[in-house]
């Protein structure tokens, strides 16, 4: 890896992103950036880049918190700090990895000396190296969600605690935060999306000149870096100068009555929960403002603010995309300008960027990834399912057997073969009932089944493996406890070994794998059926993402079966390709069914502790390849759940089964895959509680019947052999 940075001057566009890092190096105080995009876009790049634009940082010579030596940290743990001369080193950046630690975040303590010594041995985290410089967090969307919660807590408040069995220590904290993650990869939760002060998108350009131009500097910067950075410098300095003058600035500049009505009603007129948004636009309108050389702020600062603070706070559900109204913000402006707005000068547009001239160098960053010229549109559109072998005819599908065939789209003569048709919408989701990975698992921190981990209630204790988590205290003294006459113990204090402490055992919850298997055929086409079923899925993909599972989706139509999305934490590509999802042809229950079980065995492979949930959603017929010694289609969909069943998977069947008559068939195949089958009404949480308060009350054989489902009110219950509920 070469030793000197990209420059940030030399990067081709990303004017957003651009300007959202140099407000935050302005104004710490906005609450960092979140930059979304796909990869390969200079999104590190560019960080790294914009730590070498930082001031130096005068510190005590000696702290490992960066004390500050004309006013240290009264509480700096390795203070107090005489207020003197310090030394200059240049403003660090810290990067957190993904796979991070509590410990490696916040820092640790010493329990072994603290208890038996009495003293606070306390060794820095992340969050101490960050102090008065640049936290970086690539993919902050898979970092576990505790430690964004600690992460940004750090940031509001400027310190980090660290408290461990009534031993506590305290430290500054002040960086500029910046994250970024690929929105294909999983969102950040809303709640935790408002803690970023600021939020870009960015993506490659489809400019093939600007595209020419990154691979250009990007080939010159790996021939010579140094070379490379030095026909940048000029540029760099100046930025560096302009920064540094706009810090200085900012202190003097004014916010006036205007601005603040605008401000407030910008924030008013898009619904926006709560109060750091309006916070957050003042203090990004003030940086604005500094940065073009003006001690007031415009009714453009006030615009340009509103763009960056407020399209990540608008979401009301996982699956809205972040986003603005421009019309509607310049119509709020307008009405709420006042006397003052009228003589505002018009906004400079998009090329007064950061470093002070649209028109100025850019460039390519180290990874290699096309960098692009401002956000281009993303192609959002997914493909359905291809076309997939002949239509069945409906009385080979089953449709005569409900005793109420479907009905046949109005576009189509009656008693035509029933083909491909269009998608339609899903109803309404609800909150589903939660289901559960039977046994306790250790996979990835989650809301949804029963596991070991690294929060939660204690239920044991145990030696350590490897650096010690939470003490358990009464077992350490414990075990402590028979050996304090060996070991010569005088006074009051406990003679303490390091094979005495014991940590605690916790159980918390889990995300699992949840592998949606959906049944897309004719039997399943009716319109009015199918929009209830994807609003089922819908509502399942809603509880998989507040419960922080991976989700992935198996189709099953016509003569085979397609994986439409690969395992991910995307709940919202999820939703995608359930919306654009076709219907039409034969029923190929057993190939969905051996499809998922070749998915679940890759993913095992991949990550043995996460645990999944089959969630066959279908009526339970079977049509297609199959007779002679293979059997039928009903029999090869039999084989295929008792090979799932056998391999231990938690299974769930959602019989989506409508008509008068039932045949019952989704009951049977959870019965070979020894899993549960629910009704669509069952699924729904406000009408289980009944089912529930039966399940814990009931005993025997009823018990049994409920805990496999009922089926059409008077029909045969179906007992599944292993309850997930």
């Amino acid at each position: 890896m070469a030793s000197v940075p990209y420059p940030f001057t030399a990067v081709v566009g990303q004017d957003d992103m651009r300007l959202g890092l140099v407000l935050n190096a302005i104004s710490p105080a906005i609450g960092g950036v979140l930059v979304r995009g796909e990869k390969g876009t200079a999104k590190s790049t560019m960080v790294r880049g914009l730590t070498a634009l930082m001031p130096t940082v005068d510190v005590v010579p000696g702290c490992r918190f960066s004390c500050a030596p004309l006013a240290p940290d009264p509480g700096c743990p390795d203070g107090p700090h005489e207020a003197g001369a310090g030394q200059d080193r240049p403003a660090r950046m810290v990067e957190l990895p993904v796979g991070a630690s509590e410990d490696r975040l916040v820092g640790a303590l010493d329990i072994e000396r603290a208890l038996s010594e009495g003293v606070k041995a306390f060794e820095p985290g992340l969050l101490a190296d960050a102090h008065r410089g640049v936290l970086y967090v690539d993919e902050v969307n898979l970092l576990h969600d505790h430690l964004v919660d600690l992460l940004l807590d750090a940031a509001a408040m400027g310190a980090s605690y660290v408290e461990r069995e009534g031993v506590s220590v305290r430290h500054a904290a002040r960086f500029l935060l910046v994250g970024t993650m690929n929105p294909e990869e999983g969102e950040l939760r809303p709640q935790l999306l408002d803690r970023f002060g600021l939020t870009v998108e960015v993506a490659a350009s489809r400019e093939p000149d600007l595209r020419v131009d990154v691979v250009r500097r990007r080939l010159a910067y790996d021939a010579d870096p140094a070379g490379f950075a030095a026909r940048w410098a000029a540029d760099e300095d100046a930025l560096r100068e302009r920064i540094v003058a706009a810090r200085e600035l900012l202190p003097r500049v004014t916010l006036g009555d205007t601005a603040l009505r605008q401000i407030a009603a910008t924030c008013a007129a898009f619904e926006v929960d709560g109060m750091r948004a309006d916070i957050v636009m003042a203090r990004t309108a003030a940086a604005l403002a500094a940065w073009a050389g003006r001690d007031d702020v415009l009714a453009e600062d006030v615009r340009q603010a509103a763009l960056l603070a407020l399209p990540h706070r608008r979401r009301r559900n996982p699956f809205d995309a972040p986003g603005l109204d421009e019309d509607k913000l310049d119509e709020t402006l307008d009405e709420f300008g006042g006397a003052d707005g009228e003589d505002d000068p018009e906004p400079e547009g998009p090329d007064d960027g950061p470093d002070g001239g649209g028109d100025g160098p850019d460039g390519g960053g180290p990874d290699g990834g096309p960098d692009g010229g401002g956000p281009a549109p993303q192609d959002d559109t997914v493909p359905g399912p291809r076309e997939q072998g002949p239509p069945s005819l409906p009385e080979q599908d089953g449709g005569a057997a409900d005793g109420a065939p479907d009905a046949p789209p109005a576009e189509q003569p009656a008693g035509a073969p029933r083909a491909q048709q269009a998608a339609v919408g899903a109803a309404e989701p609800f909150k589903t009932r939660r289901l559960d990975v039977p046994g306790l698992g250790e996979g990835a921190d989650g809301r949804r089944s029963r596991a070991r981990t690294a929060r939660g209630r204690t239920t044991g204790s145990r030696r350590p493996q490897g650096a010690l988590g939470k003490l358990h205290l009464a077992a350490t003294v414990h075990a402590a406890a028979p050996h304090q006459r060996a070991r010569g113990r005088s006074g009051r204090g406990l003679v303490l070994r390091r094979d005495d402490l014991r940590e605690a055992v916790r159980e918390g919850r889990e995300g699992n794998l949840v592998l949606f298997v959906v049944d897309a055929s004719g039997s399943m086409a009716a319109r009015k059926r199918m929009g209830a079923v994807k609003g089922a899925v819908l509502s399942l993909l809603l509880d998989a993402y507040q419960r922080r599972d991976k989700i992935g989706m198996i189709t099953f139509r016509g003569t085979e079966a397609e994986l439409a999305l690969p395992p991910t934490s995307s709940v919202e590509a999820g939703a995608a390709r359930l919306e654009t999802l076709p219907t039409g042809g034969r029923t190929p229950l057993a190939e969905g069914l051996l499809k998922a079980h070749e998915v679940l065995r890759v993913e095992r492979m991949r990550d043995a502790s996460r645990r999944p949930l089959l969630v066959v959603v279908t009526d339970g017929r079977a049509t297609g390849k199959g007779g002679g010694a293979a059997g039928g289609p009903l029999e090869r969909a039999a084989r295929a759940g008792r090979l799932l069943g056998a391999d231990g998977v938690a299974s769930v069947v959602v019989d989506c089964e409508a008509g008068p008559v039932r045949l019952g068939l989704a009951g049977t195949l959870a019965r070979e895959l020894q899993g549960t089958a629910v009704t669509l009404d069952e699924l729904r949480a406000d009408s289980v509680s009944a089912l529930v308060r039966e399940v814990q009350g009931g005993r025997g054989g009823e018990r049994a019947d409920v805990a496999g489902g009922r089926y059409a009110r008077g029909q045969a219950h179906t007992q599944g052999s292993r309850r997930v509920a």
